[in-house]
């Protein structure tokens, strides 16, 4: 017998409705071609249909309405053996556990009405009349106590569709319904709503189909949420194809001490006979000679599935000490420092794996574990038959190599343009070097030294010599630019009395020049108090070095007052538009109001500096005289009124 292959004797698991399923193919003849991708190995749903749709109850009836479609996220799901995840509710592995690479995941546990189905069809090869299949199954799903016919559920059907028959021992639909259904068992894991959730791990059922030569099989699974669209159901399935009767451990080496032989995983119950079936030779899934049989030996072992889930089969192996065991380390590979590398293949059943050394590996005890040496480090795997014989090695090199994210700053993160400051990021030598802003690549920068000339997020991906590619920290760059300076509007103060200018405020340091009369020069808002007219320049100084220059001029008089033209003209020529009045060593205007000759209020300001452009909602009032009147709070902390008439002119 030649060593296995990885098509033969797969297991299939699909999880529908909370129930996940296990197939797996078992045929007598070890020339049959596997169905292609059967077994998901590629890692796809690569020749199976995927469907989706919806459940509702119908006249006392539970109808599932499914459309074909492409996988759909979160209803049809793949997982990898790699990832160890089990079930929340069941706590079984969501990938088949005989050893599968690769599992799907049908339906979610989300509830909403839900169906999915998914489906298989195959050609059973002609002349070949004994042909068995075993597909393994595991489910999980929620049970609220509703109608029979309003449950969730999972379906079912192997079909002879050339000839248009279910094959009825093998067909079958899971409910929650009543008592605990054989093999299942209560989770203890929480629901939202306190809802039951029942499991059942992985299961077998045998699926007799000789005599059937050259017809065409359909394998169809389904799941479905109850009809009130509040509580779930959902399945995985793994197809690991194995496409020959032979069991693991049926081929062993000349040189093993001893022989482990492993029937399909998932049965309720087994019974090995000798060939005759003169003898029982054990009631296990697994069945051990020590020392091993002479070649040639045959063994049948009896497999009864759970309670009217599938049909009762015999399967037979012929042992033979034919075995050639092959350790495949893989190709030399590269680790660069962050996800770790894969070294060897998916594991056969029934052989044992070692690798030395064992510094930096995650397992070394498997055969495709993780790799992530601090050094370059050449591994060597060891692969044996599980009786001890067939030992085979390989080697395998990870070269170990990090990219060098160092990123260094010249110059500053924080300047203001036209101060001779600027901002240059630098990496060291790699072989490529690409930079980028705000997330965006930035085209033609590709050097190891970058000068910044906007403001932005910086970084850059390097690529050294042996290929690892990293990504260096963020530097944020700010380039400010000076504000234009402004002349403030005249200000008028009272002779040697205190008087309180303002700066604007945008800055980090203030500095007024001269310093003549003012209480402090190096803040926004000092005080004034002298005898004579003073002109200032403000310097203001932002965080980033930016300067910016404004001009003040105070005027002084020798006590405070309210002054009003007594003519303004409002014809936009920039000259005398605007009727306000001019305060002399005032602190504080608490108003001015304007009235027409009749009493009537047409404008009111507390602002200094703005008044009335001649206007109501927007229309020119006519020539003639208004009425004004104003309070304010001067320097000297008394309280000035005025009132007077001022006439509109053109």
């Amino acid at each position: 017998m030649t060593p296995q292959k990885k098509c033969r004797f797969a297991c299939t698991s699909v999880l529908i409705l909370g129930l996940p399923l296990l197939f797996v193919f078992s045929v007598t003849s070890a020339q049959n071609t596997c169905p292609p991708n059967i077994d998901f190995e590629n890692g796809t749903f690569a020749n199976w249909q995927c469907y989706m749709g919806y459940t509702m109850a119908v006249n006392g009836a539970n109808v599932i309405q499914l459309l074909p479609t492409s996988p759909g996220p979160g209803r049809h799901t793949l997982f990898n053996s790699s990832s160890n995840e089990v079930d929340p509710y069941g706590g079984f592995p969501v990938n088949c556990p005989n050893g599968s690479g690769n599992s799907i995941r049908l339906g979610n546990d989300m509830g909403g009405g839900e169906a999915e189905g998914i489906s298989y069809q195959f050609t059973i090869p002609p002349n070949q009349n004994e042909y068995s299949l075993i597909y393994h199954y595991a489910v999980v799903f929620q049970d609220p106590a509703h109608a029979i016919y309003q449950q969730p559920r999972m379906v079912v059907e192997i079909s002879n569709v050339t000839d248009g028959e279910v094959i009825s021992c093998s067909s079958f639909t899971f409910i929650p319904f009543g008592s605990p259904l054989p093999g299942f068992f209560q989770s203890t894991a929480p629901t939202p709503d306190g809802t039951p959730v029942w499991c059942k791990d992985w299961s077998a059922v045998s699926v007799k189909l000789n005599n059937l030569a050259g017809k065409t099989i359909q394998l169809m699974f389904k799941t479905a949420d109850c009809t009130f669209r509040r509580h779930f159901g959902y399945a995985y399935i793994d197809v690991n194809s194995e496409c020959s009767s032979e069991f693991v451990g049926a081929s062993f080496c000349p040189d093993d001490t001893a022989v482990t032989v492993t029937a399909p995983y998932g049965y309720q119950a087994y019974k090995w006979y000798s060939a005759d079936f003169s003898q029982v030779l054990g009631t296990e899934q697994t069945l051990r000679f020590f020392p091993p049989p002479s070649a040639g030996t045959t063994v049948a072992v009896q497999v009864t599935p759970y309670d009217g889930y599938g049909c009762a089969d015999t399967l037979y192996a012929k042992l033979l000490d034919n075995l050639k065991v092959n350790a495949v380390a893989g190709p030399d590979a590269l680790y660069c420092g962050d996800k770790a590398v894969s070294l060897g293949v998916n594991p056969k059943p029934g052989l044992v794996y070692s690798w030395s050394p064992t510094t930096g590996l995650s397992n070394a005890n498997i055969a495709n574990p993780q790799a992530s040496p601090g050094v370059t480090t050449t591994y060597c795997l060891s692969v044996r038959n599980g009786g001890g014989g067939c030992l085979n090695t390989d080697t395998i090199t990870v070269t170990s190599s990090v990219a060098d994210t160092a990123l260094s700053l010249l110059g500053k993160s924080i300047y203001c343009l036209g101060n001779n400051d600027s901002a240059v990021l630098r990496v060291n030598p790699a072989r490529t070097v690409q930079w980028f802003k705000d997330g965006s690549l930035i085209t033609g920068a590709g050097q190891d030294i970058f000068r910044v000339t906007q403001s932005g997020a910086y970084y850059a991906r390097v690529n050294n010599n042996d290929g690892c590619i990293a990504t260096t920290r963020t530097e944020k760059i700010f380039i400010d630019q000076p504000r234009p300076g402004i002349t403030y509007p005249l200000e008028y103060a009272v002779n040697n009395t205190p008087y309180q200018l303002q700066a604007r405020e945008f800055g980090t340091k203030v500095q007024w020049t001269p310093s003549f009369y003012l209480s402090n020069a190096s803040i926004v808002n000092p005080q004034f108090q002298g005898a004579r007219d003073q002109s200032y320049n403000i310097r203001i100084e932002t965080v980033t070095g930016c300067i910016t220059v404004d001009t003040l001029l105070v005027k002084t008089a020798p006590a405070a007052g309210i002054f009003v033209p007594t003519a303004f003209t409002p014809n936009s020529d920039g000259r005398n538009d605007r009727l306000f009045p001019v305060l002399m060593g005032i602190r504080e205007l608490r108003y001015f109001r304007i009235f027409n000759r009749w009493g009537q209020l047409l404008y009111e300001t507390k602002q200094l500096n703005t008044g009335w452009d001649g206007r109501i909602n927007g229309v020119l009032q006519s020539l003639g005289a208004v009425v004004w009147v104003a309070e304010a709070v001067g320097a000297d902390k008394r309280v000035y009124q005025q009132k007077g008439t001022t006439v509109i002119v053109r």
